[in-house]
């Protein structure tokens, strides 16, 4: 049994999002699926980007990272390269991870970093005061769309599976029970994965509702083989159905398992100061 609770990963700082907003579970969920898997706080990174979930590092007692807007994840990738050792976990939300954060995403996906993204995807810039984002409906009036956005929505979850990511999987805010088995899934997988969470604000986006993700959902199905990629890009998909549940996990060659083995080729030729002095003269 793990010697860490719930509260071992709970910092005094107060939570600031919006009463009701569906941030709030999935930190809970995160909270119990920590303690699941028995990990240090001293041993625990989480990293941010700019957003209202990426206020989320100051509300756990772990190390944590707030960084710029759309760089979590090479600063993430850096870290995890760095210190093999720390548990990993990157927060964020649909116009961090999908709109400035994009190019970083697909390439994460790729490179297949053993470390966890979570993006709280709630079709809509909260922070900012409620533009639309890369996840918001066609049609979809806010602030700055206000006859509605002519732009198709961004499929995320097809997105991560065409461009190779390991670990895909979709959950929903309002099933914390759900989550929290996910997120250990997720943690537990080597490599780098995946989970969009449909999370509803409640203060700007008035159309994508707990009530409406309700309506839209479904369970993927027991009899998803999670291991068949085809299956996945169909399942992601759906017309008119947004699937929840492991989409895909795969074991897939590590980048920084690989790196770190080059690194360990390299030291056994001499010591650092040498290996950086041939590096530079070999430039020259």
């Amino acid at each position: 049994m793990s010697e860490y609770t719930m509260k071992s990963y709970k910092s005094e700082t107060k939570v600031t999002w919006c009463p009701g907003c569906g941030d709030f579970g999935i930190l809970n969920a995160l909270y119990q699926a920590f303690a699941e898997m028995g990990w240090d706080p001293n041993n625990t990174v989480v990293v941010s980007g700019i957003g209202c979930s990426s206020r989320a590092p100051y509300f756990f007692d772990t190390y944590g990272m707030h960084t710029l807007h759309g760089r979590a994840l090479p600063i993430a990738t850096g870290l995890k390269l760095a210190r093999q050792d720390l548990n990993v976990v990157v927060l964020g939300g649909d116009g961090d991870a999908y709109s400035i954060g994009g190019g970083h995403f697909l390439h994460a996906c790729r490179k297949n970093i053993n470390l966890t993204y979570i993006v709280m995807d709630n079709n809509i810039y909260g922070l900012t005061k409620g533009q639309a984002s890369p996840t918001s409906d066609t049609g979809f009036e806010t602030n700055t769309t206000p006859y509605g956005t002519v732009e198709k929505p961004l499929n995320p979850v097809g997105m991560a599976l065409s461009v190779g990511a390991s670990f895909v999987g979709r959950t929903f805010a309002g099933k914390i029970k759900e989550m929290k088995p996910m997120f250990v899934e997720a943690f537990k997988h080597k490599g780098f994965s995946y989970i969009d969470v449909l999370s509803p604000c409640v203060t700007f986006n008035k159309e994508n509702t707990f009530k409406f993700y309700k309506s839209v959902s479904e369970p993927i199905g027991e009899d998803h083989d999670c291991k068949d990629y085809m299956k996945a890009l169909v399942a992601a998909h759906e017309p008119d159905c947004m699937k929840l549940g492991v989409f895909l996990n795969q074991d897939l060659p590590v980048t920084d398992e690989g790196i770190a083995g080059q690194t360990k080729s390299l030291a056994m030729v001499g010591n650092d100061a040498e290996i950086t002095k041939s590096i530079i003269e070999s430039y020259s």
